[in-house]
């Protein structure tokens, strides 16, 4: 006979719920395929950036990809991502004195922040 007090196993599933992407996570994933889909028509459409850059949109779709489905390298892809581009377009807005650079780059910086809670690292696997 089985004992009735003993501790509950673990449940080797994970709950439904951390198996979904935080809001932010999606809006971050959304932001990075919109910057490849930029890039993608400034290198092929309008010929602005040089063809190495897609390789950047590469990489920002692969990062929005495994973002979205919690994966541990795509967090760091992101974050890096939006690290860089925070520098940048600081640099840009200091160099240039274009408002629209210091937006962007302030908008990267609370990316960057929110990535690196630990709540959002907690989620990955």
């Amino acid at each position: 006979m089985r004992d009735q007090t003993a501790t509950p196993k673990s449940d080797p599933q994970p709950k439904r719920a951390d198996l979904l992407p935080l809001p932010a996570m999606a809006a971050i994933s959304l932001y990075l395929l919109v910057l490849a889909g930029v890039i993608i028509v400034g290198v092929v459409g309008t010929r602005h950036y040089p063809p190495v850059f897609l390789f950047f949109a590469l990489c920002f779709v692969a990062a929005s990809t495994g973002l979205l489905r919690l994966k541990r390298w795509a967090w760091a892809l992101a974050l890096s991502a939006v690290c860089l581009l925070t520098v940048y377009n600081l640099w840009f807005f200091t160099s240039q004195h274009q408002p629209p650079a210091l937006v962007q780059g302030l908008l990267n910086l609370v990316f960057f922040l929110y990535l690196v809670r630990t709540e959002v690292r907690e989620r990955l696997r």
